[in-house]
């Protein structure tokens, strides 16, 4: 069912995009594990330090050559893992040489499903984003404008139909921490009851209050990643996050030393209860066994 934070942040139903030409790489591997990675990829800019932010701040307005080799670079990263968070890329604008920067990263990492979330539309010159891209199709997926001033949004997926189903939220969240309160407050009600939930994404914030004083506290969330991930060129501030239910076995997590971005990836490595893992497989397995 889809919940209203009010009438003009309405939740709408998404639908996954499908790259037919990457449907056998659909599924889990037979290990019932699920890789997860989050990444800020900064619409493909390539930060190295705090003067990047004045010198090269027109990269933000305009295409450059050095963002496709970035995208490349990410794409490549990215066919390791299951399923994706990405935050700041573009739609399809002038900057981004009007590429949507999430369906290339499907393409590139082969993805057989991915979603883009518009979150601010400037049109031809920018068109602020969210993504998610996945090896699983998703039961459900809803796209949640996040409640605060305009350009900060989740995505809810539902892997699964039973009680034991997925419940992964994708987002990014605000810089303010009143507006991010009420943000997480909306977040956990998006969650409700779930078993097994995986919340992932630029949360602009450190675990402690994520799991100590938010309105996320009562859930019992693991956080497993504790290394700075912010600036990517000297890590200070844990701001990238992927937390879980405690019901989800955690097997690795890493930071990835990848100064493309601003921000550092976040790689996480869970293994799937059996009975999730049973529903994941992929349908080709299904009828071979």
């Amino acid at each position: 069912m889809l919940r209203r934070w009010s009438a003009t942040r309405a939740a709408r139903a998404g639908q996954a995009q499908v790259n037919p030409h990457c449907l056998d790489r659909s599924g889990l591997p037979r290990d019932g594990r699920l890789r997860l990675l989050s990444f800020n990829i900064q619409v493909g800019i390539s930060t190295e330090g705090y003067r990047h932010y004045l010198t090269r701040s027109w990269q933000h307005l305009l295409p450059h050559s050095g963002r496709a080799i970035n995208l490349q670079r990410i794409g490549e990263l990215l066919e390791g893992y299951d399923l994706v968070a990405l935050q700041e890329v573009d739609g399809g604008s002038l900057r981004s040489d009007y590429i949507n920067q999430v369906e290339r990263l499907a393409h590139l990492g082969a993805f057989p499903y991915w979603y883009q979330q518009l979150n601010r539309n400037l049109g031809r010159f920018a068109q602020h984003s969210n993504g998610v891209l996945s090896r699983l199709q998703p039961r459900e997926l809803e796209d949640h404008p996040l409640p605060g001033p305009s350009g900060r949004g989740a995505i809810l997926l539902r892997f699964g139909d039973t009680p034991d189903a997925l419940m992964v939220v994708v987002m990014h969240l605000a810089l303010g921490g009143r507006v991010r309160a009420r943000q997480l407050a909306y977040i956990r009600e998006l969650i409700g009851d779930c078993r097994h939930v995986v919340l992932m994404g630029d949360m602009n914030t450190h675990a402690t209050e994520l799991l100590e004083v938010s309105p996320l506290r009562d859930l019992g969330l693991l956080a497993p990643q504790v290394q700075a991930t912010f600036p990517s060129w000297r890590p200070q501030r844990c701001l990238d996050h992927i937390l879980l239910s405690p019901g989800l076995a955690l097997e690795r997590v890493e930071v990835l030393p990848l100064p493309i971005s601003d921000h550092l990836p976040v790689a996480v490595e869970i293994r799937l209860p059996d009975a999730l893992h049973a529903q994941a497989l992929p349908a080709k397995q299904e009828q071979a066994g």
